[in-house]
């Protein structure tokens, strides 16, 4: 996802992890390749993986379930959007990453959906114009790795007219010990390390927070690690950020 500066976002008076604490976190890092031991996904794996979810989405628009960075840089003209909440589903900080907003000097974690409990979050329809162009682009995003192919799925969830099917993003076990559950203070030590050519991890979980809160929605382990990354990032000085 491209870099977006955290300083243009206003922190909720009562948020922990502030623009200024995010500030800390971010330098400039070259691009490193791939990530380590993982295979970059190919344009015709990706086609066929495009193809697969047109497949299964037949004739119906096409949903698609965000609950972190896909609500606030979906990266495509959103067609339509709804509140809605994933049930049997959670947010967790818990796929492991070197690259993107990490390096293998300073791994970090990112966003995927973990089975168990319920997710609020956002739908958002693609627009029919140019739904395969968009998916493609959707995809390419999220599944970079032949890896993590099977970590796109559909998912029932409920909004205010009913129930939707949507595409979603998830921590599939069949990557253990990639997308293995992380304790909290395990999770806040890798973020607040955590920076690579995109950003930091600090800055996504702050973007991330800063927009659930706008939105009014609460989630608690969220809100608990945001204030554990802050408090790690209190204890350093300030850095001269020379981006």
């Amino acid at each position: 996802m491209p870099r977006t500066s955290s300083t243009t976002m206003r922190s909720p008076a009562n948020l922990h992890l502030t623009s200024d604490l995010v500030s800390r976190t971010l330098r400039v890092v070259e691009e490193e390749g791939p990530e380590p031991n993982w295979t970059p996904i190919s344009p015709e794996q990706l086609d066929q993986l495009v193809g697969r979810v047109e497949k299964e989405a037949g004739e119906e628009e096409i949903w698609v379930f965000a609950y972190g960075s896909l609500m606030w840089n979906p990266g495509f003209e959103v067609a339509g959007i709804e509140n809605a909440v994933a049930f049997g589903w959670h947010r967790a900080f818990s796929l492991r990453i070197e690259r993107l907003r990490a390096t293998s000097d300073a791994p970090g974690l990112m966003l995927a959906l973990q089975p168990g409990g319920s997710c609020s979050g956002l739908i958002l329809k693609l627009p029919c114009a140019t739904k395969k162009e968009d998916l493609r682009k959707l995809l390419a995003r999220e599944i970079r790795y032949v890896e993590v192919c099977d970590m796109v799925r559909w998912v029932t969830v409920k909004t205010r007219t009913g129930t939707r099917r949507a595409l979603t993003f998830w921590a599939s076990p069949k990557q253990s010990p990639l997308t293995d559950k992380v304790p909290l203070n395990e999770a806040a030590a890798l973020i607040a390390q955590a920076c690579g050519p995109a950003g930091s991890c600090a800055e996504y979980l702050h973007r991330t927070v800063v927009d659930l809160a706008e939105r009014q929605i609460f989630d608690r382990s969220l809100w608990q690690l945001q204030k554990l990354v802050a408090a790690r990032l209190e204890a350093l000085p300030p850095a001269i950020n020379p981006a």
